[in-house]
């Protein structure tokens, strides 16, 4: 299944509200401040630590750390080798704590993609299928990578490491940069705005299993506004190894609303009720 533009480019496992991949996430999460390190931090990482804590406390602190589900609106756009490809789409994206997603595209609702643990399917007319392992592989990597899932779930990890590395400047804003480092020696960068502590931009890299090579992702987040006492960006864009890769802009975001259970089933024939007929 392909519209005129690739669906998992509108997913959210590249973007701010995906959901983290463990129960843990599923159950109200402690204050950040909670975990002991393995290694006690020195100045260096007690400082980093505490960027990251602020920037949490901006997002809307505890408010934010136990989002439960939410529901997002708006159009996407896709690009090949930082070049548009076809017209962008509108989407409505559904997420459910820890690890169900869905994302429907084109204005009758007919055309999704569903994540429910590690399983993903297309969803046409025809019915559920699995989707390509390839596009599974970069769904979950980017969900393990996503900036929820470390704000939520490795900043409470004892084995993760906190490195301050100074001012840097980040989709044009003075910023201070942190990189997390985990038990398996992967690390994400993150960028926070110097005047309103948010995320303005998270980076990562891994390396390809056929050619060895590494990848570079970067996130960018912007026009962040109030929503239910969360600050949410509505506007994301994503770029890799240098290139735009993808731009989402949102019209509407709700949170802890509680979802239609039925729509995480790939065979339970779930039709979204509000659909433009035309």
């Amino acid at each position: 299944m392909r519209s005129s533009v690739s669906i998992t480019v509108l997913v959210c496992a590249a973007s701010l509200w995906t959901a983290a991949q463990t129960q843990e996430a599923a159950k109200p999460a402690p204050q950040s401040s909670a975990a002991t390190p393995l290694i006690p931090l020195d100045e260096n990482g007690k400082k980093a630590k505490a960027l990251v804590e602020q920037a949490i406390q901006a997002l809307g602190g505890q408010a934010y750390l136990t989002i439960r589900d939410r529901e997002q609106q708006g159009r996407g756009y896709s690009f090949h080798h930082g070049r548009p490809s076809g017209t962008g789409a509108v989407f409505w994206s559904f997420s459910q704590f820890p690890d169900k997603e869905r994302v429907e595209v084109t204005k009758q609702r007919d055309i999704a993609e569903l994540y429910v643990g590690n399983k993903g399917y297309e969803i046409t007319y025809k019915g559920a299928h699995p989707i390509e392992q390839k596009d599974l592989d970069d769904y979950l990597r980017r969900r393990r990578f996503s900036l929820d899932t470390v704000l939520r779930t490795w900043i409470n990890d004892p084995a993760v490491a906190f490195l301050y590395e100074g001012n840097a400047i980040a989709a044009q804003h003075p910023s201070l940069r942190v990189t997390l480092i985990n038990a398996q020696n992967e690390a994400v960068t993150l960028y926070f705005d110097t005047d309103t502590h948010l995320p303005v931009k998270k980076t990562f890299e891994w390396r390809d299993p056929v050619d060895r090579q590494k990848n570079l992702e970067e996130e960018i987040y912007e026009n962040y506004r109030a929503v239910q006492g969360i600050m949410a960006p509505y506007n994301v864009t994503r770029y890799f190894n240098g290139d735009m890769a993808g731009e989402r802009f949102f019209n509407s975001i709700t949170i802890n609303q509680g979802l239609d259970q039925t729509m995480f089933d790939p065979n339970s024939g779930y039709k979204p009720k509000d659909v433009d007929k035309r």
